[in-house]
């Protein structure tokens, strides 16, 4: 535990010594800033909390729908949501649906006990990951009430290896685990916790939720698209933009929209001069005019966030980016709009990954080949596009009810 405690001093040392040069560095030290005194001045000894933490963005996307339905069942109650990681505190910072927003404060024993004796949370909801030991010790140590929600687990996790004694004891920290599938709970079963429900995963019903009751996108989104459907990529790193260049180089009658998952005004020029070089004419979003743009473009570039998910509704199809790295991004965004969805190589470890390609909704690609042939069968095949996008749809809808499973449970 000592070195365990030292090695997160040296992480948020090193933090701060990169943070004059790193934006994320410097939000993470600056969001940390006087944590304590700013919790004090918000939340009320009196206060009833219930405390959600989320990692980052996709966590907290994942256990959106969950902290809303608590909140319509146990009015009495206030919200505290934490995230670790700024690219999930930045953006939603200012959400409506918690009472008080934090970053959480590194896992040190001193920086817990304030923590817990500020937020004094009659429940704690970890959000699928975020395994921190003194948290957990401490929560446990205190009788609040802890649960980890669509969880899953696999083979290759330390709580799973001869030597992971110490981190099976965490486990046990919980009062119930909430997991997305039954082979989570066999390995959990395999280590003696049996605490352990199988309920799916609470992305289903978030995503849900967008199709439902979001918005049509910004009018620029609209009025490039027109009465044409488009070829959506969502979440793309470099090597996913050889892929999209290849079918924008090989389909000229098709528009695009990218929304590249890194925003630098470098990435985004060197993408758009690539596009150009083809002959394709390419706008960014922010650049767009809904109404003066005269000169039709055939790509548009999302270089900002908070439209891909309402632009996946123009797509006739969909590539998901992240699988040539260390693992794809969100799936079911597309997939409940109803779309055949393609993604790299690297996507064993995501459940609705797997599921979407045993479904006949979804194709791994490893090239621009490959990419060319799948969408030219699409495209050549009303009847394999339509069966796709179907399949699609059914499996997002197939794994709606996460959230009233876990509630129905009980949390308090």
């Amino acid at each position: 535990m000592i070195l365990y405690n030292l090695a997160l001093e040296l992480y948020a040392l090193v933090v701060r010594l990169l943070s004059p040069f790193n934006p994320k560095a410097a939000a993470w030290t600056k969001g940390r800033r006087r944590i304590f005194a700013r919790m004090r001045e918000s939340i009320a000894p009196t206060d009833r909390v219930a405390w959600f933490h989320a990692a980052s963005l996709g966590e907290f996307e994942q256990g959106r729908p969950l902290m809303e339905e608590f909140a319509k069942r146990y009015p009495g109650h206030k919200i505290l949501l934490t995230f670790f990681s700024p690219s999930g505190y930045e953006v939603r910072k200012d959400y409506k649906g918690a009472d008080y927003i934090f970053y959480l404060p590194l896992d040190t024993p001193g920086r817990v006990r304030r923590f817990l004796d500020i937020a004094h949370p009659e429940v704690a909801v970890f959000i699928k990951y975020e395994f921190w030991k003194n948290y957990l010790t401490a929560l446990r140590r205190r009788g609040v009430r802890t649960y980890v929600v669509s969880a899953i687990f696999s083979p290759s996790q330390l709580f799973f290896r001869y030597y992971g004694g110490a981190y099976r004891k965490l486990l046990r920290c919980f009062d119930h685990l909430f997991v997305q599938n039954e082979q989570s709970r066999l390995l959990l079963a395999s280590v003696g916790v049996d605490n352990v429900t199988v309920c799916g995963d609470t992305r289903f019903d978030r995503v849900i939720e967008i199709v439902e009751a979001a918005a049509l996108p910004d009018a620029r989104v609209v009025h490039f698209v027109g009465d044409d459907k488009v070829f959506v990529a969502g979440s793309t790193w470099p090597p996913d933009d050889d892929i999209i260049i290849g079918l924008i180089a090989a389909y000229p009658d098709i528009r695009f929209i990218i929304a590249p998952h890194e925003l630098g005004r470098a990435k985004i020029t060197s993408l758009c001069e690539r596009i150009a070089s083809l002959g394709a004419s390419v706008v960014r979003f922010t650049d767009y005019d809904a109404v003066g743009q005269t000169t039709p473009a055939r790509v548009m570039i999302l270089d900002t966030i908070g439209q891909l998910s309402r632009v996946y509704r123009y797509g006739f199809a969909a590539y998901i980016g992240g699988g040539f790295g260390v693992g794809i991004h969100n799936t079911l965004e597309a997939a409940t709009f109803g779309m055949p969805i393609a993604f790299g190589p690297n996507y064993k470890r995501f459940s609705e990954a797997i599921g979407l390609i045993e479904a006949g909704a979804a194709r791994s690609l490893s090239s621009s080949d490959e990419a060319i042939a799948w969408l030219g069968r699409l495209l050549g095949n009303p009847d394999i596009m339509r069966s796709g996008a179907e399949a699609a749809r059914s499996f997002v809808l197939g794994g709606k009810g996460a959230v009233k499973k876990i509630l129905d449970h009980g949390l308090l």
